[in-house]
């Protein structure tokens, strides 16, 4: 758990100073500094809530693909959410079960798809389909492999994209998104479906949106799904209904709902409606791992321009993309606080040429500042980092029990610029 100190010091579990690290020329900044333990309490206490009860817990690799990070929530039980060949082979790598990964994705290649239809011999847990034209392409890879691929639906219940309480980019379940087999045509994937020999179909799902700090807009479409699920399972044997994840964390605005609540919540309503006996697979990811990431920065200059103060960092949008891209907020504080110094509102901006490296308005101490701390960070920060305007990746620094235990280092940039050369033009 990332804590001050007494002595003012940011230090995950008291004992890995953020100072440190950031002084330290084998890690430095920008550092994602992530903290493994609090990671895997946070999978222990999603997973409790099934109280026993049939289900997977598919950690969505997209939100941070560190090996050290899936390979410890493998070891509380998890499975994988992927989308892409690269994340299957990740997952497989550090040690995730084939029958316990998910390959979502509009857009899979023959490729990704031979992958999955082929891991561990049997192929993964399932395949989701995302479109009634994605079916003759999934039976057509199964086929040239000889083997039944395991498939799931993954259904677009059209939920109104404004009741949704999430970014628009990351809203994926109403009429206009792109994911999933609209409702209008849910019949004629069935029917496909069973006309495809090549296939079984296991599950269906959905998933409308991230980052939701209630229950309600969840609900409505486990609701939806669940209604569908009774329809399919008289004409197909399902083994599991997919509720999908988005679970919110609070990055300093509160959010009222645990991973834990959504689980209690919808295994309620499953048992209402009849399918307790079917497994629950959820795919979580921002909650199981964005709060225990920060993304140390070194301040590089202070800027006063009349009533204007900027604080500049060596962290920025190719760092972290998230208040660029979806306008996010991420709380800014000192790694090491004095308490003396006067307070003011510094505009906190990174080094990259565009108006958008911008992380916002945060209230930060007059005088010397050497580094920040930029809070919940361990989602979608690493995983979408750019080498933009040549800057260099950042480095990543993984804790478990007090210690560093592991360090993926910042590349020097004539990586950079071999890698640029290397078509030999």
């Amino acid at each position: 758990m990332l804590e001050r100190r007494p002595d003012g010091v940011l230090a995950v579990g008291q004992t890995v100073s953020l100072a440190d690290v950031a002084r330290d020329p084998s890690m430095g900044t920008p550092s994602y500094v992530y903290d493994l333990d609090a990671m895997a309490g946070e999978a222990r206490e999603l997973r409790a809530a099934f109280e026993g009860a049939p289900h997977l817990v598919a950690y969505a690799v997209k939100a941070n693909s560190a090996a050290a990070v899936v390979k410890t929530l493998v070891a509380e039980g998890c499975g994988a959410d992927v989308v892409s060949g690269a994340e299957l082979l990740l997952a497989l790598r550090c040690g995730v079960l084939p029958d316990q990964i998910v390959f979502s994705g509009v857009a899979k290649t023959d490729d990704e798809l031979d992958r999955a239809v082929l891991a561990g011999g049997a192929g993964i847990g399932a395949i989701q389909i995302e479109s009634v034209e994605e079916i003759a392409r999934i039976a057509a890879r199964a086929k040239a492999a000889g083997r039944v691929a395991r498939v799931s639906m993954r259904i677009n219940p059209g939920v109104d994209a404004d009741a949704l309480d999430t970014h628009s980019y990351i809203a994926t379940g109403h009429d206009e998104a792109k994911f999933g087999v609209p409702l209008p045509s849910v019949a004629d994937a069935l029917d496909r479906l069973a006309n495809a020999p090549e296939l079984r179909l296991v599950g269906v799902g959905s998933h409308v949106g991230s980052q939701f700090t209630s229950t309600d807009a969840y609900l409505a479409s486990a609701r939806a799904l669940f209604g569908i699920a009774k329809d399919v399972r008289s004409r197909f044997a399902l083994s599991f209904v997919d509720a999908g994840g988005g679970f919110g964390i609070d990055y300093g605005d509160g959010c009222p709902a645990r991973p834990a609540d959504f689980v209690r919540a919808t295994r309620k309503l499953q048992a209402e409606l009849g399918l307790g006996d079917l497994a629950l697979y959820t795919e979580p990811g921002r909650s199981l791992v964005g709060a225990h990431g920060t993304l140390v920065a070194r301040v590089i200059q202070r800027k006063i321009s009349g009533d204007r103060r900027w604080t500049m960092i060596d962290a920025g949008m190719n760092d972290l993309m998230r208040p660029a891209l979806y306008q996010a907020r991420h709380r800014i504080v000192p790694v090491v606080l004095d308490a003396s110094a006067p307070v003011r509102p510094y505009r906190v901006v990174g080094p990259v040429c565009e108006s958008s490296d911008d992380f916002g308005l945060h209230d930060l101490p007059d005088g010397e500042l050497r580094e920040v701390a930029i809070l919940d960070a361990g989602a979608y920060g690493y995983s979408m980092a750019s080498r933009y305007n040549g800057r260099p990746l950042p480095a990543e620094i993984f804790v478990r029990g007090g210690a560093v235990v592991g360090k993926n280092a910042r590349r020097p940039p004539e990586e950079w610029v071999e890698d640029r050369l290397r078509a030999g033009i």
